[in-house]
């Protein structure tokens, strides 16, 4: 007999009080980027948040309803992930999203002293597709549909229009960047921080531009 152990990414869901209102805001993201949860994991961090068992019961009631499959459970009373519940898992990181995107890029940038593998993709990216490469960066030569998504464990960058989803620095590496030629963006994300179309400064739609976080924020700016 042989035991195999793999990664694989998931979503973190960190629900806040009121669940409603938490809930509408999840609608609205799910409305916006339509299928962003289709077939992807999800893990439910429940850490801290005041509620019963039964509003936990609820909740993923509500999560089943829009076909959000919750692999796991952090933060969850033991005695509440009886028999047909998802497993309690630990070690998940905290993130949030950030609304407010800053004018500047720093000046300064950190080297990480060896290779960094990379992924050249020489088509364009169609409605549907999940390009996922965690071990380095993302290179397309071409546009990204809406509703598809780039995923990469470093920077991302997009000669063409992104429509779609681009996450970044998905092993937690902060200093991952995204490079856009042509930004038409439904999502953002770098090392779990995210912003929607909605949140960004609709300045940048339409031109170059360069994403990157600093002091846990998102910060966008224009190139060239």
């Amino acid at each position: 007999m042989r035991f195999r152990g793999r990664s694989f990414l998931a979503t973190v869901l960190a629900p806040a009080l009121p669940i409603s209102g938490w809930l509408a805001e999840l609608d609205k993201l799910a409305g916006r980027s339509q299928g962003y949860f289709a077939n992807r994991p999800v893990i439910l961090d429940v850490t801290g948040l005041v509620i019963t068992k039964t509003d936990f019961a609820e909740l993923l009631g509500q999560l089943y309803e829009r076909e959000i499959k919750v692999m796991g459970v952090e933060g969850a009373d033991p005695s509440w992930l009886g028999f047909g519940m998802p497993p309690s898992v630990s070690g998940g990181k905290h993130t949030e999203i950030v609304h407010k995107p800053s004018a500047e890029p720093p000046k300064q940038q950190g080297f990480v002293d060896r290779p960094i593998p990379s992924l050249l993709v020489e088509t364009p990216v169609r409605s549907g597709q999940s390009i996922i490469f965690p071990q380095g960066d993302v290179t397309v030569i071409g546009s990204v549909a809406s509703g598809a998504e780039i995923i990469a464990g470093n920077s991302i960058h997009i000669y063409g229009a992104l429509r779609g989803r681009a996450i970044a620095g998905t092993t937690g590496n902060a200093a991952a960047r995204i490079f856009v030629q042509k930004f038409e963006a439904e999502l953002i994300a770098i090392d779990g921080l995210y912003q929607t179309a909605d949140e960004i400064d609709a300045t940048f739609r339409g031109r170059s531009v360069q994403a990157w976080l600093a002091d846990d924020k998102m910060n966008m700016a224009a190139l060239g």
